[in-house]
């Protein structure tokens, strides 16, 4: 039996609820950096780990290993009798869901049994015999589930977010995955001030006062948040990008620039050191100014590259849709 879940502590935790199979993290931030349509499993895999090593994420070639192995696992299942796949209600695990569907629709699975284990609660946290029961009661993947991912799948490749609001305005037979292609949505540059929803939502704990960049990514996120989804390395990243530039909206209490820890030794010291909002960053969280046209950052979400003023696609809260938009200072 092969399981496949969203990371090392699911996985080590379905170990030891000892329930047999061969265990295996997917191990991805697929809501970060380019995931563009039209790639072979191969060309994936080298963007994804040229990415993520290019964030400091991991050595490349560690990396790319880790992802070789993983897929290699993937491709064994005609060796297995069941295929489980274990992913949580967020963001991170659904886009990890649909990948794996997207590429099980493109497959005989021959013999192979597929089930899946899909809850809204998070599987590291849950108690071993919680774990036994959802492995007792996983359902089969049907077809009309195959059919939902490689939808899905395509639509969040898509060089046009407006194919991702294409799937949502059909019937999203997946549960949990209508709430998190929405939430993905939200990180596309708002209307007024040009900030994604994380974005914005670290700028107003900093603002608020939090002691620490550990309380900030507390604030910003586990407590504005339905289905926490963003690890701490990636808020880390956003602090990073918000003070970069001529006009930062961010920097420590000290004034100094932050950067993002590229080294488990500088953790700890990242998390407690305080940050404070610049003027910029007043005038950008107020809307008086725009976050896009002051600093032109460049990102990816999913299969569409976000570069500056370049980019026409915003997100309008007031309408919870993407508005086409040109952009000035």
């Amino acid at each position: 039996m092969l399981h496949l879940t969203n990371g090392d502590h699911a996985a080590s935790c379905i170990t030891g609820a000892g329930i047999v199979g061969t265990v295996v993290p997917w191990r991805d931030v697929l809501h970060e950096g380019p995931v563009p349509a039209g790639l072979s499993v191969h060309e994936m895999r080298l963007t994804r780990a040229r990415f993520l090593a290019d964030q400091g994420w991991g050595a490349y070639l560690d990396v790319l290993a880790e992802l070789v192995g993983r897929d290699a696992a993937l491709a064994s299942f005609p060796r297995h009798e069941e295929v489980v796949l274990w992913f949580e209600h967020d963001l991170y695990d659904q886009l990890q869901l649909i990948q794996i569907l997207a590429w099980f629709a493109e497959r005989d699975p021959g013999a192979t049994r597929l089930s899946m284990v899909v809850t809204d609660d998070y599987l590291g946290q849950r108690p071993v015999e919680a774990l036994q029961q959802l492995f007792e009661t996983r359902r089969a993947v049907t077809t009309a589930d195959l059919a939902a991912g490689q939808a899905a799948w395509r639509a969040f490749t898509s060089p046009d977010p407006r194919a991702i609001e294409g799937f949502l305005g059909g019937d999203v037979t997946l549960p949990f995955l209508g709430a998190a292609l929405h939430r993905h949505l939200e990180e596309f540059p708002a209307t007024g001030n040009g900030l994604s929803r994380s974005e914005r939502q670290a700028l107003e704990a900093v603002a608020a006062g939090a002691s620490s960049l550990g309380e900030a990514y507390v604030a910003a996120h586990h407590q504005r948040e339905d289905a926490v989804f963003l690890g701490d390395i990636v808020f880390a990243s956003y602090i990073e990008r918000l003070g970069r530039g001529p006009e930062p909206l961010l920097i420590g209490q000290d004034g100094a620039t932050i950067t993002a820890p590229r080294d488990p030794e500088d953790a700890a010291p990242f998390w407690k050191r305080r940050a404070r909002i610049t003027a910029s960053g007043r005038a950008v969280l107020d809307g008086w100014r725009d976050w896009i046209a002051l600093a032109r950052p460049t990102r990816w979400l999913g299969g569409v590259e976000l570069r500056g003023l370049e980019t026409p696609w915003r997100w309008d809260a007031r309408t919870a849709s993407l508005a086409a938009t040109s952009t000035t200072g």
